[in-house]
């Protein structure tokens, strides 16, 4: 991945990876900064994941459930292009490199450790 400027500040300081996308503005709508291909314009897979009450929680009980998601997206650096955790909606969104079966793997091992979580859409881009 190259360099990029932070999705948000909130993201950079959780650790949360960013697009490789050098033009994304953090007022952008997600849905248009979410990349669809990779630096090499391979096509992408996508999941969500439903984190209900986590922008409810305690700032500590908050941070403790979000670097548990960083620690497994970390797991599966090479895998992983982008990342967001939207606190307002709960929602977190992952762009991954394709590999069958990586977007039901990544969502069950963070359901592992968060078992709140539930998986919302894994998503295979159509060329």
């Amino acid at each position: 991945m190259s360099a990029a400027p932070p999705v948000s500040r909130q993201a950079q300081q959780r650790g949360l990876k960013n697009s490789f996308h050098a033009a994304l503005h953090p007022d952008e709508p997600l849905w248009r900064r979410v990349p669809s291909r990779d630096e090499n314009g391979h096509l992408l897979a996508d999941f969500r994941m439903l984190i209900p009450g986590l922008r409810d929680r305690s700032g500590l009980r908050q941070q403790h459930t979000l670097r548990i998601i960083n620690a497994v997206l970390k797991h599966y650096g090479a895998w992983v292009v982008f990342a967001d955790m939207n606190m307002r909606t709960n929602l977190l969104w992952v762009s991954i490199r394709p590999r069958p079966g990586l977007t039901l793997e990544i969502p069950a091992a963070i359901k592992t450790l968060v078992p709140e979580a539930l998986l919302l859409a894994p998503y295979w881009r159509s060329a």
